[in-house]
């Protein structure tokens, strides 16, 4: 499968200066995980954490995860460094580079540029890692749709706490609404911003993390309402949210069923054998060419979270 339509549903932070967390991360139940040498490595523990991200990717262990880095921002003297040595030393068995607080498309094209001679290099297949940028601010929204289309781009990254920074947002909790405000959403632009900008680029859309770690109802809340809008996944900081994660941004299983039967239906109705209609019944529901791209979406995203059919559709009889 394409890196760019794997399951990313719940995708974990792990800091790359801790031994202890990398081996706890490798049996848990995510669809991705990274590796963190920015925010979760102080800046004297960064040569070292390195020297620990490239031993954990070579050493494996990861059964089927989405193997990421998070480098540090390109405003720091680290990304170079961070680049070069993690996949030199690890680039076959990365997956993507996360890059953070990208602000305009020439962040995105640098690292292409700099991945491609990486490969060429040490033979590595061109172009098989990709690239996930953060968006973190008000210049990186303004420019999001160049920053989705720019290359090897896999996903793009919601990064709430520095975006509410950057737009001098009155709020200390991340995700929930901000004082005194009592109407609508206040992160539904940004959200619907940077998914649209992904789906016209056909690449997923990730929200971030919930800081609160122990409050389930409110990450239910938070990430509910970016799956409800269409959002592959959400970062994780801590084993209790993934449960929570998982459960969020898979299909309910009657949705997933009902979705499967409307392809199943809609193909044999407009088959030969089904009278080679353009639209038709199913129970009380008409089915079209545009109930069809519904299905898909729920049925792409239950198929990617692994998920069975515990009901199945059948042609009528004589």
């Amino acid at each position: 499968m394409v890196d760019g339509q794997r399951s990313r549903r719940s995708c974990l932070a792990v800091p790359g200066s801790s031994e202890k967390m990398i081996d706890k991360a490798r049996g848990l139940d995510v669809d991705q995980f990274f590796l963190d040498l920015e925010d979760a490595v102080a800046p004297l523990a960064k040569d070292e954490a390195r020297d620990r991200v490239v031993a954990a990717l070579n050493d494996g262990g990861w059964d089927g995860k989405v193997r990421s880095v998070r480098v540090n921002a390109m405003d720091t003297e680290w990304t170079y460094r961070d680049v070069v040595q993690v996949v030199e030393g690890a680039g076959a068995n990365l997956d993507s580079i996360i890059l953070p607080k990208v602000s305009t498309p020439e962040h995105v094209r640098w690292l292409d540029l700099t991945l491609t001679q990486i490969e060429r290099a040490t033979g590595l297949p061109q172009g098989g890692i990709g690239i996930e940028p953060q968006i973190e601010d008000a210049a990186g929204l303004v420019q999001v749709d160049a920053i989705a289309a720019a290359p090897r781009v896999r996903a793009l990254i919601y990064g709430p706490a520095d975006f509410m920074a950057s737009i001098n947002m009155r709020s200390l909790v991340v995700g929930h609404q901000p004082p005194g405000y009592d109407v609508g959403d206040a992160y539904h632009y940004t959200l619907m911003r940077i998914l649209t900008a992904a789906r016209a680029a056909g690449v997923q859309a990730i929200d971030g993390p919930y800081l609160q770690i122990k409050d389930a109802d409110g990450l239910r809340s938070v990430g509910g309402r970016s799956a409800a809008l269409g959002f592959d996944g959400k970062w994780v900081l801590h084993p209790a949210q993934v449960e929570v994660v998982n459960e969020l941004f898979s299909p309910r299983q009657e949705d997933y069923d009902h979705a499967e039967n409307i392809l199943d239906a809609y193909d044999w109705h407009t088959s030969a054998a089904g009278g080679a209609r353009g639209a038709a019944m199913l129970g009380d529901e008409m089915i079209d060419e545009a109930s069809r791209k519904m299905a898909l979406v729920i049925a792409g995203k239950g198929r990617a979270a692994g998920m069975s059919r515990s009901d199945r559709w059948t042609p009528p009889q004589g």
